[in-house]
């Protein structure tokens, strides 16, 4: 596990936990030799484990869309940035990069960056770990819906255990190091009738 891409807020929230355990985060990465793919941002929880990485000497590859570097909320002092022409474009380069994925807690952008590659695990498309940083309890109503989806028949099992999750840092490292990837069942058949 070399590279670990992180989708976490442009914002950092109203509780002070979510700063410091980016930063505990972005320590453990650093112990571990482990390089960060994010989404190129100097603002939020982006950067703040960014600079906290390249703080400690760690290695920070960003990759960003060209019209939010015209916003100028691109990350200037980072080992790389590579510009994009799109949101689709960056989430594909950042999950080629990547050997596994976090989720920290974040608003829209990273619910939508997580179920995107949960799908795509889902499909057979990624065999690669994707985990929740449960920071302070964040992600327990999105557990629950999962929880939900899978009574209700629409989520499978295999499918809902896809996703890892813990709240510290080090033990979710050690859960994607761990991972071994499972042959997921069909996804889709037909309804008999």
């Amino acid at each position: 596990m070399k590279y670990i891409c992180v989708f976490c807020g442009s914002a950092t929230g109203n509780r002070p936990q979510y700063i410091t355990e980016a930063e505990k985060l972005g320590v453990e990465m650093v112990k571990n030799n482990i390089h960060l793919i994010y989404g190129g941002g100097s603002i939020g929880l982006m950067g703040i484990l960014a600079d906290k990485i390249l703080a400690l000497g760690g290695e920070v590859t960003g990759v960003i869309p060209r019209f939010l570097t015209a916003k100028e909320v691109d990350h200037k002092g980072i080992t790389k940035l590579i510009e994009v022409n799109s949101m689709h474009e960056r989430k594909q380069i950042m999950a080629e990069l990547a050997d596994g994925f976090i989720a920290m807690p974040g608003g829209l952008g990273t619910l939508e960056e997580l179920a995107e590659i949960l799908t795509w695990a889902q499909l057979g498309l990624v065999q690669k770990p994707i985990s929740l940083f449960n920071v302070n309890g964040y992600y327990n109503p999105l557990i629950s819906l999962f929880d939900t989806m899978e009574e209700s028949g629409f989520l499978k099992k295999e499918n809902k255990n896809l996703l890892l999750i813990d709240d510290d840092p080090k033990r979710l490292i050690e859960k994607l190091r761990d991972y071994k990837p499972v042959h997921v069942e069909k996804w889709l058949h037909k309804e008999q009738t």
